[in-house]
């Protein structure tokens, strides 16, 4: 089975989610826009959601975390919670 490690901001609208997007990759902290502006309480670790498995997040998110590059930044990604910016940081 494979695992993966992600981190992520949570938002409410996917205009603010696009917004963080550019300011990450205009050269921002991921872990400090985390801390600054997600709505999820992982926000205190900067995002990060530690390792997981298929199946164990939901079916949005878990499609782009098993299929994406590590390392790329991806979003905003829709789901019952409002819209995320993930990075897969780790995947076995």
């Amino acid at each position: 089975m494979s695992v993966a490690s992600a981190r992520h901001i949570l938002v409410n609208t996917e205009e603010e989610c696009t917004q963080l997007k550019d300011r990450i990759e205009g050269g921002e902290d991921f872990a400090d826009v985390a801390r600054a502006h997600s709505t999820c309480p992982s926000k205190a670790q900067g995002g990060d959601l530690g390792q997981f498995g298929p199946g164990m997040m939901v079916k949005e998110f878990d499609e782009v975390v098993f299929s994406a590059d590590v390392n790329s930044l991806q979003g905003p990604v829709k789901t019952q919670f409002g819209y995320h910016l993930l990075e897969v940081t780790s995947r076995e």
